[in-house]
């Protein structure tokens, strides 16, 4: 089966000791990294309580300046929780997952097409 995609190539090259010879890895990023400590741990804790009582990826119908205003008011509360040393619940988890979505919904907004002024409203 072909494909239109390429294989990019910075034009270096590392071998290993097998003989394999691959493009190198300096400037690429490590999604790896996001693992290390113990947040990520417990973010994927909090993802997966959150699927069980209201789906799976509900958060991701989020659209609106409406969902992002609740995201960062949410973000905020957990955020001052977590500082005060409250531990009713996962406060940090919270606030990673509510500033997740509202990073998201932003993206959302911004790439949504900008609408022209109805002629009704612009100036004669």
């Amino acid at each position: 089966m072909a494909s239109n995609f390429i294989i990019k190539d910075s034009g270096k090259r590392a071998k290993f000791a097998g003989g394999m010879v691959r493009d190198i890895a300096d400037d690429k990023l490590d999604p790896s990294l996001v693992r290390d400590g113990p947040m990520y741990k417990r973010w994927v804790i909090h993802l997966t309580n959150g699927a069980k009582k209201y789906a799976k990826r509900n958060w991701m119908k989020a659209s609106g300046k409406e969902e992002l205003a609740r995201a960062r008011e949410s973000a905020c509360r957990h955020f001052d929780q977590w500082l005060d040393g409250e531990i009713d619940e996962d406060h940090a988890s919270a606030t990673y997952f509510n500033i997740n979505l509202a990073e998201y919904v932003k993206d959302k907004l911004a790439s949504r097409p900008k609408r022209k002024p109805s002629k009704r409203w612009r100036k004669q």
